[in-house]
């Protein structure tokens, strides 16, 4: 291609902002808090960066609810602070999505209140508002994310309003232009101010069945997991509608209007790769859409290869995968799968091809935090009944030092306490300590990041599986023009012996385990417990 538009080789750091850097002292990460770590993150070596939603919010859902979308919440900064952001970032040649939430508001938004004021309200229809069912009941069976069912009544103008997350969260209408028209201004607002782009909320949710006809129970057996009490149905009606792909063309067209490659990235969560692929569109949808389907598969090489292959045979022509291994809503690799496969996860998600998506402080192996009951903020467990479910363990504060508060928030008299406790190693485990430390999981991840850049297989070249591997293994090549990389990993404790039917040597570029050098014979390689290793295949003599 004369020209690679910079999301497909890039790779994304995601920040959720209350976590991961405060300068107020009111114990909540800011946006002046991540100016400051962008001389951190340009030496991790990530090309971009996603901060979870960062607008005003009642924080009914830590910020997917939002009451203003053309503004910064004040605890988090103001426009002035994003613009400053914009502007740092892209001197250290960083680009910035932001977090666009369209699926829903807060109910506190104006356009909420309006809406809610009467039947005749001008902005009655902007949102999903239906009289009870001919028995008096609900007006369909729809069951919500977070909570079921997915309505909920309003005694003043004695009719239902839909909401697919939490109460607070009312849906939006997206078959009323105007609804459409507005949130087009929305995203047009951010572009002029110099956002790269956007990763989009719950995409297949976004447009609803005309009739509101009741979805089917579920039938099929489900791969992975699926989200609440929504996941005991087929939502046939409630999601994944003919008249989402419009709207993400409308959004695509406004993207490609303005210069510079801006793009967005898409939540569609589903275990059905085509379904997924399927909002790539004919390149005019989404540029990328977010495979969460490693998040949910048991950690075993079958699984897993099974589920790469399909995703890159997925794939229309010239859209590239976009894997995601750790998020807010699910918990951390570290905790996961522990330290050893952690750095093999790290090793596969930064050598497949595509566009990969790292979580904020997985780099440094950060495990889930321990939540008291009282201090938990999660309304997901409560609203659901799902307690075992809560999400704050995965957002505990980033770990920069062994000072108290991790280095996360200032530690000047009258602080606050974070706003979720600091996980009980980061004495041990923090940036700065693993700074000091050869071997370190964060001098790993700059390694791996630094390799994928430099080398074109890496970040630019086709994959290709390794038809046969031992048991516990999975590898495969990358392979640009003539250079050629091969990548193997060990699931397991146990030795293997990785014996191909190759009869080349190879230089290795780097191992996840120590004390590992010099030149590898693919016919007849060891591969120790929990190792990864990166060959660079010699060709072959004549």
């Amino acid at each position: 291609m004369a020209h690679a538009p910079w999301w497909k080789q890039a790779v994304f750091y995601q920040i959720y902002p209350l976590s991961f850097q405060d300068t107020s002292g009111n114990g909540k990460g800011d946006l002046q808090g991540i100016i400051d770590r962008l001389a951190y993150l340009q030496d991790l070596g990530v090309d971009a960066l996603w901060i979870s939603p960062c607008f005003p919010s009642p924080m009914a859902d830590w910020g997917y609810d939002v009451s203003d979308y053309t503004d910064i919440h004040p605890e988090l900064g103001s426009l002035a602070t994003l613009d400053r952001l914009l502007q740092t970032a892209h001197q250290r040649g960083l680009r910035v999505l932001l977090d666009f939430v369209p699926n829903h508001t807060s109910d506190q938004h104006p356009w909420f209140q309006e809406s809610r004021r009467s039947r005749h309200s001008p902005k009655r229809d902007w949102y999903i508002w239906s009289d009870p069912g001919t028995l008096g009941g609900y007006p369909n069976n729809w069951l919500g994310y977070f909570s079921a069912p997915a309505w909920e009544w309003e005694p003043a103008t004695q009719q239902y309003y839909l909401h697919s997350f939490l109460k607070e969260q009312p849906d939006l209408n997206w078959r009323n232009p105007e609804v459409r028209r507005a949130m087009q201004a929305v995203l047009r607002f951010w572009l002029e101010r110099g956002v790269d782009g956007f990763r989009v909320d719950s995409v297949l949710p976004l447009v609803k069945d005309a009739e509101l006809r009741d979805n089917p129970p579920r039938s099929e057996t489900l791969v992975g997991k699926d989200m609440g009490p929504a996941g005991m149905q087929e939502r046939r009606y409630s999601a994944n509608q003919p008249e989402v792909h419009a709207v993400l063309r409308d959004w695509r067209g406004l993207l490609d209007s303005f210069p510079g490659d801006r793009m967005m990235a898409g939540e569609v969560y589903t275990m059905d790769l085509a379904l997924g692929a399927a909002y790539h569109g004919r390149d005019d949808e989404l540029n990328l859409v977010l495979s969460m389907g490693l998040l949910n598969l048991p950690w075993e090489p079958r699984r897993i290869r099974e589920y790469v292959d399909a995703c890159e045979a997925s794939l229309p022509p010239g859209a590239v995968p976009t894997l995601v291994l750790g998020s807010h809503d699910e918990p951390r690799l570290g905790t996961r799968l522990g330290e050893a496969q952690a750095r093999v996860a790290a090793m596969l998600l930064l050598t497949l091809r595509g566009a990969p998506f790292i979580y904020y402080g997985d780099e440094i192996g950060m495990q889930d935090g321990r939540i008291p009951p009282h201090l938990q903020r999660d309304p997901w467990p409560q609203s659901s009944g799902l307690s075992q479910h809560s999400r704050d363990p995965a957002r505990t504060p980033m770990q920069w030092d062994a000072t108290p508060a991790a280095g996360f928030t200032s530690p000047r008299s009258g602080v606050h306490d974070p706003w979720l406790p600091v996980h009980p190693d980061y004495r041990e485990r923090n940036v700065e300590a693993q700074r000091r430390q050869l071997r370190s999981m964060l001098n790993f991840y700059r390694r791996l990041l630094t390799l994928r850049r430099s080398d074109p297989a890496l970040h630019a070249g086709a994959y290709a599986p390794v038809p046969e591997v031992p048991e516990g293994c999975y590898a495969y090549h990358r392979r640009h023009a003539s250079r050629d990389v091969l990548v193997a990993l060990n699931f397991g404790a146990a030795d293997r012996e990785l014996a191909l039917n190759d009869h080349r040597s190879g230089n290795l570029l780097l191992s996840t385990l120590p004390d590992r050098e010099g030149q590898v014979q693919l016919s007849h390689c060891r591969l120790r417990g929990h190792e990864g290793i990166i060959v660079h295949v010699e060709p072959e003599a004549g």
